[in-house]
């Protein structure tokens, strides 16, 4: 997929299709796993398209989440631009799709069969059982996207005491937000 273990750079255009293949396949098994949306898997993500099969940079990655972060819509978007940093045009709509159709199919599926049985013992545990599970995939997702603390510890305490204001107080995000970007701005963080 790279040459030297360096990433490739494609042109929108690009004809691609063993690098599609490659996306597909792997959103495809990502989507049934993410439980809490696609943002908890990011760990996984970055394993294969950065390290493994060096589609992406380290810095092409990390911009893709804060793009889709900042941008409005879903936040799964950072997949489909995944896919353009890794595949073009081609990469998007196939990351897409491959994140898209099987945990979209299966919610619809389970969402109207629980409609009926939410009275049911099994589906009250099953649903508490899946909230620890959610809270651990974002505590990974954090993990790969945190900087590195020897070289970044004002950032971990920055990103602790927003963690903190948000668990208890009241605080609007936006004005944390621009904390955030006050305190980048004047090169604090």
């Amino acid at each position: 997929m790279s040459q030297g273990g360096a990433p490739l750079v494609m042109s929108p255009l690009m004809w691609a299709p063993e690098v599609w293949w490659s996306l597909f396949g792997h959103f495809i098994a990502l989507s049934l796993m993410s439980i809490g949306g696609a943002i908890t898997l990011v760990s996984d993500m970055h394993r294969r398209l950065v390290v493994d099969d060096h589609l992406l940079s380290d810095g092409d990655f990390t911009a893709a989440i804060a793009l889709a972060q900042a941008a409005p819509g879903p936040n799964v978007l950072f997949v489909g631009l995944f896919g353009w940093y890794a595949g073009g045009i081609g990469g998007a709509l196939i990351s897409m799709l491959g994140i898209m159709i099987p945990s979209t199919t299966l919610a619809l599926a389970v969402a109207r069969w629980v409609s009926t049985r939410r009275h049911w013992l099994s589906v009250q545990a099953f649903q508490a059982g899946m909230m620890p599970v959610t809270v651990g995939l974002l505590l990974t997702t954090g993990w790969v996207l945190a900087p590195p603390l020897a070289t970044q510890p004002r950032a971990l305490l920055l990103s602790a005491v927003v963690a903190v204001l948000v668990w208890r107080t009241k605080i609007r995000l936006i004005w944390l937000i621009g904390a955030g970007a006050l305190l980048g701005a004047v090169g604090w963080v």
